[in-house]
């Protein structure tokens, strides 16, 4: 019934591509991987594979990438994506010595996939699991790892009918997993020699990235304006955010001129930026069409690029992380790591780092205008109160540290 279905999948996708751009793009894409393994695969070579769904679960893999590659030269780093979203934007990542799409987890495409490339160990990134890719490389003796994986009583793998998904999760070689209900569940499931608690590769690769940070002249230019009462005026961040934040956001900023606006919506496009504008009634200027006189003139930042946002978070008291009234938050530990208080919206449950968080202070969740008016308000009015709550936040990423170099010492390379 698997296959049926897996097959039956590939042939939607491929209906789908006649009208869907992403759909056309993994279609393409996959067909494009069999040409990308034959010509870059040294048999000579040893590989380890590791596969991302999308471009948070590589995120994820990416502190494990750099640490072999840095610290195992000896070894070729193998990735691939299942989702343009994540393959579009990392197709040209430096640190992978070759990147293509995963093909469908169908009989024939695994069977293909192995004989063309015979990875010493794989390293599949939380959510991912592929009976059929699983089955081979047991049968293989490919040393197989679920890395940053997290599990929930609602998953398949814990019901009734799920006896193919528990018989997959018997084919990995060791779960490196982020917390004690995952390990009790799989324990459930009689996986208890091949389990270890390391938490999430996320809080080492946003380090990095902290580490790494820009200097953006600009952004320092806007919050170093000066006022006639105040030499340093709030300044609060808006990451990632959807039009339903920025209600709520822009209409406390518009009440609030001792408040400063940094805004990076999720979507840049021309539509959804002229939406953000025609709700703001304070000057304002978008990040790519300022100057140093510009910014000495307005109230609110409009960041209208990609690339800058994990930089940008340095440089606000308070941070927003979007996605909340939607599908659910972003990511609350990139803004974290700077030792800032990290609001957010309601849909949150599905996000472990999000209730952490707030059980230590450094994350609020907020359901509606007044709720996010009486937290900056705090802020605002409340001496001490960032700087509580940010040293909560700061503390709780320091105890996070640390889960790459577990998993990195546990493959023995």
């Amino acid at each position: 019934m698997y296959n049926f279905g897996i097959v039956l999948y590939g042939l939607t996708i491929r209906f789908a591509s006649l009208f869907n751009k992403k759909a056309r793009k993994m279609i393409k894409g996959q067909h494009a991987t069999w040409g990308i393994l034959k010509s870059k695969v040294n048999k000579e070579d040893r590989y380890i594979w590791v596969h991302a769904a999308s471009l948070g679960e590589f995120e994820q893999g990416r502190p494990l990438i750099e640490k072999i590659k840095a610290e195992h030269p000896e070894y070729k780093i193998l990735l691939t994506f299942f989702s343009p979203s994540g393959y579009e934007v990392r197709k040209e990542y430096s640190k992978a010595d070759i990147i293509c799409y995963l093909p469908f987890d169908t009989l024939l495409n695994v069977l293909r996939f192995f004989l063309l490339v015979r990875p010493e160990k794989a390293l599949f990134i939380k959510y991912e699991f592929w009976p059929n890719y699983f089955m081979y490389m047991k049968m293989l003796g490919i040393q197989l790892y679920s890395v940053s994986s997290i599990f929930r009583p609602g998953q398949i793998f814990f019901k009734k009918h799920g006896l193919i998904a528990r018989r997959m999760l018997m084919q990995v070689t060791h779960f490196f997993v982020q917390d004690q209900r995952s390990k009790e569940l799989l324990a459930g499931l009689g996986l208890t020699d091949n389990v270890t608690i390391v938490g999430d590769t996320r809080f080492d690769r946003v380090k990095a990235i902290m580490q790494q940070s820009k200097s953006l002249p600009l952004v320092e230019s806007f919050i170093q304006r000066r006022d006639s009462e105040k030499e340093n005026v709030f300044t609060l961040v808006a990451g990632s955010s959807w039009p339903k934040d920025e209600d709520l956001l822009i209409e406390y900023f518009n009440n609030h001129p001792e408040m400063r606006l940094i805004i990076a919506p999720h979507e840049i496009h021309e539509e959804h930026l002229s939406l953000i504008i025609s709700k703001i009634t304070r000057p304002f200027v978008r990040y790519t069409q300022s100057n140093e006189e510009d910014i000495a003139h307005v109230d609110c930042l409009i960041v209208d690029c990609f690339g800058v946002l994990s930089s940008i978070y340095r440089y606000g008291q308070v941070a927003y992380i979007g996605g909340g009234f939607g599908a659910g938050i972003h990511n609350i530990i990139e803004a974290a790591v700077y030792g800032v208080p990290v609001i957010f919206g309601p849909n949150h449950d599905k996000f472990r780092e999000a209730k952490e968080l707030m059980a230590m202070g450094g994350g609020h969740s907020i359901g509606n205008y007044e709720e996010l008016s009486g937290l900056l308000d705090r802020y605002i009015r409340e001496e001490g109160a960032i700087k509580k709550d940010g040293n909560a936040s700061s503390d709780y990423v320091k105890a996070n540290l640390g889960a790459t170099e577990t998993i990195i010492s546990a493959l023995n390379l």
